[in-house]
């Protein structure tokens, strides 16, 4: 992944984008602009409270073209924002030409009577908004998560930091957009260091923005295009670009994921009354330990978890196992109701027609949980914490 037609030559590029919409003949299939969902459901120009357009990556070896929308933009949809997405073909997807061509797509959106225009990215995709955003005082905003557009550390070494260098100077040149930074700790494309140093520049140039630098339990970096992300961010993104006015260095505080919310599925009539109060011990650090009461987290997938025990005979355990709704269709909220096994230092839920779930106590007190599909191909941890 490694972009050598990048040149830090800004200011020409600025001018020349400027005057450049008549570059994109509609023949040409580069360069597409398109519904960034399937079913191509859209407000129109006089409902809509806006237009967002999404940039894909630019991969070497297949075409991010046909890469999937990424959850949060459908948050976007939801709210009543347009929702397209920038669609270029591999061959001939350099910097210069198609930001060019994205400030076109953006001024005809402004002539159709879109009232304001957002322009999201991903990687390659989030260089080329920002570098539209230096050209154009179109643009109402800038959603840019793990911005790179010249190669990884392990794959392009030599010019891997210019993910930093060059994202600086595109920094300094955002015209009007309000900027939205998203950096991902364990993003082999992120030389680190750049979520201080773009808060900085921001705030010196008055921009009004938001870094989010290195975000709990969201690592690497495809990060933005999971479940969790948009649980975690999708409503303050939309927040962010509906703002009437966001301060120099705005913050995200995320409520989701700190205690149980409304959508998790629970038993009619649950309450602590119905969490067992006899100890369910177990072996950690040498020491025997509680498992009784009511356990919470998240799956990395975006689904709330709960873990109540209710009832303890022997080494008999029943429990309420609960998620709440995933990010796709179908997968709605449920509970059931689990027995298991208290052995050594876990508990372990293994019936028949069933998935697996093992829990064992840590040494910091906290539950690590482990769900296994039934037919044992897939699984995914996790760490609960005892909550009232």
């Amino acid at each position: 992944m490694a972009f050598s037609g990048y040149r830090p030559r800004l200011l020409g590029l600025v001018a020349a984008v400027v005057g450049a919409f008549v570059c994109i003949a509609p023949a040409q299939a580069q360069w597409k602009l398109e519904p960034a969902f399937t079913d191509g459901r859209m407000q129109g120009v006089q409902a809509a409270k806006g237009a967002v357009i999404w940039n894909h990556g630019r991969s070497v070896a297949v075409e991010d073209s046909l890469s999937p929308t990424p959850y949060y933009m459908s948050v976007l949809r939801d709210a009543g924002w347009d929702a397209y997405r920038f669609n270029r073909l591999r061959d001939g997807d350099t910097l210069p030409d198609s930001t060019r061509a994205l400030v076109a797509q953006v001024h005809e959106l402004k002539q159709r009577g879109y009232r304001k225009v957002v322009l999201a990215g991903q990687s390659f995709g989030a260089f080329l908004s920002l570098m539209a955003a230096d050209a154009t005082d179109e643009v109402h905003a800038v959603v840019a998560t793990a911005p790179a557009a010249f190669g990884s550390f392990s794959e392009f070494y030599d010019s891997w930091r210019a993910n930093a260098t060059r994202l600086y100077p595109l920094l300094e040149k955002v015209r009007s957009a309000r900027v939205m930074l998203f950096f991902f700790h364990g993003d082999d494309f992120d030389p680190g260091g750049r979520g201080e140093r773009a808060r900085s520049i921001l705030t010196a140039n008055s921009i009004p923005h938001m870094v989010v630098d290195q975000p709990a339990f969201l690592t690497g970096h495809w990060a933005a295009g999971t479940g969790l992300f948009v649980r975690r961010f999708g409503s303050c993104i939309r927040d962010f670009i509906e703002a009437d006015r966001v301060s120099d260095d705005a913050s995200c505080e995320v409520a989701w994921g700190q205690k149980p919310s409304n959508s998790l599925a629970l038993p009619a009539n649950f309450s602590n009354s119905s969490v067992s109060k006899r100890p369910v011990t177990a072996q950690s650090g040498g020491a025997q330990s509680s498992l009784a009461g009511k356990w919470y987290g998240f799956y990395s997938n975006g689904r709330e978890v709960m873990l109540a025990i209710e009832n303890v005979r022997g080494e008999d355990v029943t429990a309420i196992y609960a998620i709440g709704p995933g990010i796709q269709d179908g997968q709605n909220a449920e509970w059931v109701r689990r027995t298991g096994k208290l052995v050594d230092d876990e508990i372990v839920f293994r019936e028949k027609g069933r998935n697996t779930l093992r829990y064992r106590l840590r040494g910091d007190g906290q539950l690590a949980a482990t769900w296994q599909s039934l037919d044992g191909h897939s699984s995914m941890e996790t760490t609960l914490r005892r909550i009232d």
